[in-house]
């Protein structure tokens, strides 16, 4: 059974349904507030989450609390999952099999959670959503999932090989107050909504219909 979050967290401790289960030292499950407004979803966990049981506690992880900081969140405020739940060897790529392994839970996360927006931080929660999509293409605009708002990003240990990168997924960050804003008053209905994007290089009480 996966009630609640703690449940779902049980059941992640004792996975084995792929091969990383036998070389991590830690399940990473996620953590936050269950009443999220917004959830996070990365990629997977690396040595730092690896050791420690979290999610996003390394490097790429204390700029993700920079930017939450500086739109006024703290971390406990929203929630933070992965694709997969344990660290891949050498912190590559997951793959497919191992991200089939996890969806399970990742979605039955979404569903307990039901945060406002869920942001994709990379290609490969991004991909999730809307495979094939460019993480370039697409990020910093409103999607719409099965009637479900997803704000795609970059994932912050872009900014770590590319400085320049940085003040892009800061400009990303700032727009998710008035997202949220939006999207605690709707004003279209699920219909309409899957067909809109939100530029958030308009004015944030802007939705355009494509």
């Amino acid at each position: 059974m996966m009630e609640n979050l703690q449940q779902i967290a049980d059941l992640i401790g004792q996975c084995t349904d792929c091969d990383l289960h036998a070389s991590r030292i830690n399940v990473v499950p996620g953590e936050g507030d269950p009443k999220a407004e917004i959830m996070f979803i990365g990629e997977g966990p690396g040595q730092h989450e690896d050791r420690q049981g979290r999610p996003f506690v390394g490097a790429a992880g204390n700029l993700l609390d920079e930017m939450l900081e500086s739109i006024g969140l703290a971390r406990n405020a929203v929630f933070i999952a992965n694709m997969v739940k344990c660290r891949p060897p050498g912190n590559r790529d997951p793959q497919t099999d191992e991200i089939l392994a996890c969806s399970k839970y990742l979605d039955r996360q979404i569903e307990v959670i039901n945060p406002l927006v869920i942001v994709t931080l990379g290609r490969f929660s991004l991909s999730k959503f809307f495979p094939g999509e460019g993480i370039s293409k697409v990020r910093g605009s409103i999607r719409y999932y099965e009637g479900r708002p997803i704000y795609p990003m970059l994932h912050p240990a872009a900014a770590l090989y590319r400085r320049e990168l940085k003040e892009t997924i800061y400009q990303d960050f700032k727009a998710l107050p008035s997202i949220l804003n939006n999207l605690r008053r709707p004003t279209l209905t699920e219909s309409q909504s899957e067909h809109v994007i939100t530029n958030t290089n308009e004015p944030p009480t802007q939705m355009t219909l494509f």
